[in-house]
């Protein structure tokens, strides 16, 4: 399993909404991977979270910072070369990072969703 393939999966089952992830390959030499997704209240931001370090702990990935626990609306997730952000609704539509980084390339994550 590959680190983006275990963080979307990880975020899917718990109900994160519109995962979108992003081939940052060509921008930045830190990281490859933004991986975006947003949950409808502040306890599943929490739970989704938690569940993406768990998951990445339980299949070798190391988590090396998280940014905007406990009450945030936008919680980000440093996993070296993969990048997390959870938002809520308002943060995801506020900041947009869709929008900023519409020139690169997606990852097709469907199967990872079923």
């Amino acid at each position: 399993m590959t680190k983006v393939e275990c963080i979307v999966k990880a975020m899917n089952d718990k109900l994160a909404q519109d995962i979108v992830a992003i081939n940052m390959e060509n921008a930045s030499p830190l990281y490859d991977t933004f991986i975006l997704c947003t949950a409808s209240n502040k306890r599943l931001l929490n739970a989704i979270q938690d569940n993406v370090v768990d998951q990445c702990e339980m299949n070798g990935f190391e988590i090396k910072n998280i940014e905007g626990r406990g009450n945030a609306e936008w919680i980000l997730i440093d996993a070296g070369d993969v990048i997390c952000h959870i938002f809520s609704e308002e943060a995801r539509k506020e900041y947009n990072l869709e929008k900023l980084w519409s020139d690169m390339p997606t990852i097709d994550i469907k199967e990872y969703l079923a």
